[in-house]
């Protein structure tokens, strides 16, 4: 078989496991393959959803949703440590965002919750702890608002979002839409620097002074948002900044716990934080001193910690 041959036919042979592959992740996972540890679950919309699911699976289960731009890949820290003390973990990657698929449109918070409702009914979870971080934090709230809280055991809202972030006549404390068009502007032009920029600056406090910047923590970020689509990530600045989850934020009535930064340069924690706390009823606070926005690598010690003896208690 001469050399040209040769690459037809590996071209051919690896476009059919592509074409099997998208063909099989676009179908509803029965429950039988879900539970052998299948890496896709469909949404009601036929979009595949990419999940990890791990740790022992009689364990008490603990469902993590991430924040923008990034997948699943960033909880990896509290997945292994929360696993390691006999927890079943489970996280998906938002629509649009890591391995999940990159539809052109319905990129906002209900389609979200919407999304997580999928993966938690796919697999029967139960009496499960949902931790938020930042744009995941949203999605938690709005899924108990849309969904309620009878698969829900607790939770845990990390550098969230909520109750709303763009400044509004009744939110006058909240971060101006002029950085929000900011981003968009920098994702049209440039969004490779845009993550960058985010990574080695105010997202994990590298640019405070004395600070000493993690090049893999960047590359992770960086990473992490250009396997994300384009269009997608877009439109998720406006979900992530203008919803509004004061009403999701009332509804819920199980044990929750707060956990932000207080020297958080992309959620402030003064509107996001606090104004969570004061919302949800019994809610507990935890600030931590001097912390960024991205504790769940900077801080992550503590916040595993934060988390096991919250969700033991």
């Amino acid at each position: 078989m001469n050399r040209l041959a040769k690459l037809f036919t590996v071209s051919a042979l690896a476009m059919a496991a592509l074409t099997s592959q998208a063909q099989s992740a676009a179908q509803p996972v029965p429950k039988g393959v879900a539970a052998l540890g299948a890496s896709y679950i469909a949404a009601r919309d036929g979009t595949p959803l990419y999940y990890k699911d791990w740790g022992p699976k009689e364990g008490p289960v603990v469902i993590f949703s991430h924040g923008w731009p990034l997948n699943s890949d960033s909880w990896e820290s509290q997945m292994m440590f929360l696993a390691d003390h006999g927890f079943r973990v489970v996280a998906h990657d938002r629509r649009g965002h890591g391995r999940s698929g990159q539809p052109w449109n319905d990129h906002h918070m209900n389609q979200y919750a919407d999304d997580l409702a999928a993966v938690i009914e796919a697999l029967n979870l139960k009496d499960a702890t949902l931790v938020g971080f930042s744009t995941g934090g949203g999605e938690v709230a709005r899924y108990i608002g849309r969904h309620g809280t009878r698969r829900v055991a607790k939770v845990v809202f990390v550098s969230a979002v909520t109750p709303i972030m763009v400044k509004t006549p009744t939110n006058p404390e909240g971060v101006s839409m002029d950085v929000f068009d900011g981003l968009r502007k920098g994702s049209l032009e440039n969004r490779a620097q845009l993550y960058k920029d985010l990574a080695s600056g105010p997202f994990f406090g590298f640019n405070r002074p004395g600070a000493k910047p993690s090049e893999g923590l960047i590359d992770s970020f960086w990473r992490q948002g250009m396997v994300a689509g384009h269009k997608p990530t877009f439109d998720s600045i406006k979900a992530f900044s203008e919803t509004n989850f004061v009403e999701d934020l009332k509804k819920i009535d199980k044990p929750t716990l707060v956990v932000h930064g207080d020297d958080d340069q992309i959620v402030p924690i003064a509107t996001t934080g606090r104004a969570t706390a004061r919302l949800v009823r019994n809610a507990r606070l935890v600030e931590y001193a001097g912390a960024p926005h991205g504790i769940t690598d900077t801080h992550k010690d503590r916040l595993n910690q934060d988390l096991l003896e919250f969700i033991k208690r």
